[in-house]
């Protein structure tokens, strides 16, 4: 490990594939960039696909920050069938009849703004200091609070019916959740959806297992996920991700054809090369980004700055509000970040200086 890697530090857009964890998908970043501290913003089920937002060295005090932003995801969902872990890898445990296309939009209406979710029984969630996954397992029965969530957005991508026709709908350059007119498909309307591909903005914290399982209920069926592709994770897209060309197209046929596939082992070589040059430093406009103003700390206060005394508003280029900042050297170096509070500024943590500096 050289001295330049063991102090990395940024941020990684990194393409998850299926059939890895999020753990697992570190190593590769681990890997290329010599160290062992890293830590990503946001858990996708082993199952599930794309961004994860990977904070590298001293900036793992950021994965906090980045773990609250919104998310976009797509799924697909397939209907008549629910499983007890909600996702592909689980047993059926319920059967019910197909909905019809105008049933599923009546559905998807309910599911706009806040709603009360209950998280799935096999999860990460915390019961009584074990996980619910893992009690579940051992044949205990876990009951989880509902929870409020936010959906921000959604829109149908892609259908496939139970006689096996299909329609993709319309894209916007502009507007990934631009409404389209179902006037003009009035003849798929009473039509039998057996999966559908949708695309939802939604909260930090929403489950969207849950939430394919409530759609498939409120239309009188049954519903899990086949399929799930994250996208972005508030201003972080999955298309400058490190590994993002060997991710598979995400439509409905392509999910069904690869759900029991294995990365193969080549890619973790090719992930380790794009990592290497993918990595970013922290900068004023990404710290904005994740709602913390930059300001400017003055270089005759720097070592006060660093030797934790008292700060000062004057030390500052910024007029304070009640808020965290991130906080710059003159020369665009990252120092950590504060919090303005009742008329004083505290710190919240520091990055050390490089010790070459």
């Amino acid at each position: 490990m050289t001295k330049k890697n063991s102090n990395a530090a940024g941020i990684v857009l990194l393409a998850k594939q299926s059939g890895l964890t999020s753990y697992s998908s570190l190593h590769a970043v681990k890997k290329a960039l010599g160290t062992s501290k890293v830590g990503h913003t946001g858990t996708l089920d082993s199952f599930a696909q794309g961004l994860l937002v990977v904070c590298v060295g001293n900036l793992t005090r950021l994965s906090s920050h980045i773990t609250a932003f919104n998310k976009t995801y797509e799924a697909v969902i397939e209907f008549g069938k629910e499983t007890d872990t909600l996702d592909p890898t689980g047993e059926v445990i319920k059967t019910a009849e197909l909905p019809d296309l105008q049933s599923l939009l009546k559905s998807l209406d309910q599911f706009t703004g806040a709603i009360e979710q209950t998280p799935p029984a096999f999860s990460a969630l915390h019961v009584d200091g074990k996980r619910a996954s893992d009690l579940i397992r051992s044949g205990q029965e876990v009951e989880l609070e509902k929870r409020v969530v936010h959906v921000f957005s959604k829109k149908i991508c892609e259908l496939k019916f139970e006689d096996g026709d299909s329609v993709t709908f319309p894209e916007d350059n502009e507007d990934e959740f631009k409404a389209f007119d179902f006037s003009e498909y009035s003849d798929l309307l009473t039509k039998k959806v057996h999966y559908a591909r949708i695309r939802f903005e939604v909260s930090k914290g929403t489950y969207i297992r849950s939430l394919a399982r409530d759609i498939g209920s409120s239309c009188s069926s049954a519903a899990f996920l086949d399929g799930l592709l994250r996208t972005k994770i508030s201003c972080f897209d999955l298309k400058n991700a490190a590994g993002i060309e060997l991710l598979k197209p995400f439509t409905i046929d392509s999910v069904l054809q690869n759900l029991n596939s294995v990365p193969k082992s080549e890619n973790f070589d090719i992930i380790v090369e794009e990592v290497k040059n993918k990595i970013v430093s922290m900068t004023p406009e990404i710290a904005e980004q994740c709602g913390m103003k930059a300001v400017i700390l003055s270089k005759d206060n720097e070592k006060y700055f660093y030797n934790g005394c008292p700060l000062k508003q004057k030390m500052f280029s910024a007029v304070f509000k009640d808020a965290k900042y991130s906080v710059f050297l003159e020369d665009g170096t990252f120092a950590g970040v504060i919090r303005f509070e009742n008329n004083r500024i505290y710190y919240e943590y520091v990055i050390p200086r490089n010790k070459s500096e």
